[in-house]
């Protein structure tokens, strides 16, 4: 009986699922998820933690590998047939598409970890047809194998794109790392369909300042705006407000929008000559025999006129395959007037344009269209603000394709950080500002007599080691920004900033500053130095001789290197670190904890030893006592595990925010806590790293643990050590 029940059932899980079906958060939504520490696990990656891709591109054949891809533009392949012949439209828009993601809210998203290859990006609607352009890079990535990665290899197709249209580009560096597994973790909205109505992430639709943080597309699945306008309804005015306020969110200024939709809309076309509703599934869902490719068009018949992606039809110049100052011609030049497109999109086109002035077919050179402009192309036009840009670029072309070369080369080099990782023969020498560049720092001057300046100065263990940690705490692994190299905590505006404490933070910088002049260190150095000094000093109270790993050479950036704007996303809003937060927020305090540990690259055991020994060194943020549970402050002990663990005592809630830890049987208040401190006792996978460091036999295994993951803070923004710190 029990056999015929079973008969047909599969024996093994489905997804990941439990027996019952339901994965952990399905049965317990509320719980802390920290899958987002561990996103990119060694265990995904098939190249071994042997290899390093920063070392092994520098042995690539460059100019083997250019020749390549300009002949794989007009290498039209059967099976998915080039516009006029020439790939160099579709892989402009893959590789911008990689790189378009990318927001300063964050610095999550780009074209920095090739992450189109994988869900969800690569079934977005806007993504529509990359897939085609990633499968036709495939036999060069095939051919260079392990010396260009994914990331390098889509991102340089758009420039090689421009280049073989006739644009001179700015430059291009490699050494892109590849990630081997979707970035599922990665906020993208709350939106439970594609494309749904963009209202559900603005405070006020009318309003583009209002969108949800940190979101910067304006609709789930796009990579900007909705071409067709503001929830698709055309109104070229309003899409242009939301156009400045989403490439502000992905840091770019009036004009440097401007000259990159002028720049990217000068060559390739849209696509919607048919029946969208005929498309097939995005990859993600399209069956086993697909092979990884989505929207299956069955209209297609051989023609690369027929393509269907956007739902818009047709090129925005005369000469697509050209890059020149057709666009400005043809949008400021003429009358439009809104039409639809075979596919039904709303798009744009002239009201009264000579035949000879129109672009070719893209199959059939006989047969001419009409030229198109998007919603987004209407807005440069009739706001005055991007239309005097556009004026201006008219009048000195040179000036316009300097401009968008610069522009261009910024959105696709935005998240590798300073320009001391670019590789490679083509990446210029020109320092830019929005690469926060940072001069060389000393190392001839004494690390020891450095260290004895710092301990006899009157700073306290709390002050020395919380001054270094707001310096270097702002690295972000997302877009390489940040950290203590450069000083920059000396600086507007994180000179400034409530989770600095500014009081504190200057009576320290005053002591250091002098420290720096009369050694010959940097500011950046003698900052990192006291933590380590402060550290040191509460070990040996412990009763531990430790000396923390320091690695001089840091540089003191200046006031002129140092973009103020664009260091505004990166002020801290919370840091459960020193327990502190500047306001409520709907967010879970622990969940910003894990979002600001991910960005600083530290896993769960690194995040659950840095949190026990911050109480101990009395850095919380003003001096509270939320989380020390010890009578023995200013010793690196283990303490706060212990006793968070210790079942002699009850943990009741005492206020927003605000726990009371109370003596089991006396019912006396002994310590007080936030969340953030006892969600290491509630969540059962950090209690299980908080139980290893209470143990009796691990004091010694807590401090230097948390000596080497501070370590790992301090030198997370020292790109030159990147080989030793793997």
């Amino acid at each position: 009986m029990g056999d015929q029940q079973n008969a047909g059932k599969c024996p093994v899980m489905h997804g990941g699922q439990t027996a019952s079906g339901h994965s952990n958060t399905d049965w317990w939504p509320e719980s802390l998820n920290l899958d987002i520490l561990h996103q990119h696990d060694r265990k995904t990656d098939p190249m071994g933690e042997d290899f390093d891709y920063r070392e092994e591109v520098k042995k690539l054949d460059f100019d083997a590998l250019k020749k390549d891809m300009h002949a794989l533009m007009t290498d039209s392949q059967a099976w998915w047939p080039a516009d006029w012949g020439h790939y160099g439209g579709l892989m402009i828009r893959m590789a911008w598409h990689a790189a378009g993601t990318y927001r300063i809210a964050d610095g999550r998203g780009g074209g920095g970890t090739g992450n189109q290859r994988f869900a969800p990006i690569n079934s977005w609607p806007d993504n529509a047809s990359l897939d085609k352009a990633r499968r036709l890079l495939w036999p060069i990535k095939k051919k260079y194998g392990n010396k260009i990665s994914w990331a390098d290899l889509i991102i340089l197709a758009g420039n090689v794109a421009y280049e073989s249209m006739g644009f001179k580009t700015f430059g291009f560096s490699f050494g892109r790392e590849d990630i081997w597994h979707p970035e599922k973790d990665i906020y993208w909205g709350a939106e439970k369909e594609w494309l749904a109505p963009s209202d559900e992430r603005y405070g006020n639709v009318e309003k583009p300042d209002t969108m949800e943080n940190p979101l910067a597309a304006v609709q789930m699945g796009l990579i900007y705006v909705n071409p067709e306008g503001v929830n698709g309804q055309p109104d070229p005015m309003k899409t242009a407000e939301q156009v400045r306020e989403t490439f502000a969110r992905m840091a770019m200024n009036d004009e440097e929008t401007a000259a990159l939709t002028v720049g990217g809309h000068t060559v390739g076309k849209c696509h919607g000559n048919g029946d969208a509703e005929a498309l097939g599934p995005e990859p993600e869902a399209a069956a086993v025999e697909a092979q990884g490719f989505g929207w299956h068009n069955p209209n297609m018949g051989g023609k690369a006129a027929n393509a269907i992606t956007s739902g818009i039809e047709g090129a925005w110049t005369k000469k697509p395959l050209e890059f020149d100052m057709g666009y400005f011609d043809a949008l400021l030049d003429h009358e439009w007037e809104l039409k639809k497109s075979p596919a039904g999109a709303n798009q744009w086109e002239p009201v009264d344009m000579k035949e000879e002035d129109k672009p070719v077919d893209a199959s059939d050179p006989s047969i001419r269209h009409n030229p198109i402009m998007t919603d987004a192309d209407m807005g440069m036009k009739v706001h005055p603000d991007y239309r005097r840009i556009l004026e201006d670029f008219r009048k000195d072309p040179e000036y316009f394709k300097d401009c968008f070369a610069r522009a261009w080369f910024k959105l696709i080099h935005r998240d590798m950080g300073p320009k001391s990782r670019y590789i490679g023969p083509e990446a210029p020498e020109e320092d830019l500002i929005w690469q926060d560049p940072v001069p060389a720092g000393s190392t001839d001057y004494s690390i020891e007599a450095v260290k004895k300046q710092i301990a006899g100065s009157g700073l306290s263990i709390g002050e020395m080691v919380s001054t270094a940690w707001d310096s270097a705490r702002t690295f972000r692994g997302s877009d390489m920004r940040g950290g203590a190299n450069g000083a920059r905590i000396r600086l507007a505006p994180q000179k400034d900033w409530e989770g600095n404490e500014p009081d504190r933070l200057a009576k320290a910088l005053k002591v250091y500053e002098k420290i720096a002049a009369d050694s010959g260190a940097s500011v950046a150095d003698v900052i990192v130095l006291g933590g380590s000094v402060g550290i040191e000093q509460a070990a040996k109270a412990a009763g531990h001789d430790i000396l923390v790993p320091f690695a001089p050479g840091r540089g003191d950036a200046s006031d002129e290197m140092t973009d103020v704007d664009s260091f505004e996303p990166l002020e801290p809003l919370a840091d459960g670190f020193r327990n502190w937060q500047k306001k409520d927020y709907v967010v879970k305090p622990e969940e910003m904890l894990l979002d600001r540990a991910q960005l600083m690259g530290l896993t769960g055991p690194e995040m659950t030893v840095l949190i026990g020994g911050m109480r101990m060194l009395g850095t919380n943020h003003g001096g509270t006592k939320h989380g020390v549970f010890t009578d023995r402050e200013g010793q690196l002990t283990n303490d706060f595990f212990v006793n968070l663990t210790d079942m002699g005592n009850t943990w009741k809630p005492a206020g927003n925010n605000l726990y009371e830890i109370r003596d089991r049987k006396s019912d006396q208040v002994k310590w007080t806590a936030s969340r953030i401190d006892l969600v290491f006792g509630s969540n059962s996978i950090l209690r299980s790293y908080a139980e290893v460091y209470a143990q009796d036999d691990n004091q010694e295994k807590f401090v230097k643990d948390f000596a080497k993951a501070w370590t790992k803070v301090m030198n997370a923004d020292r790109f030159d050590l990147e080989k030793l710190q793997a």
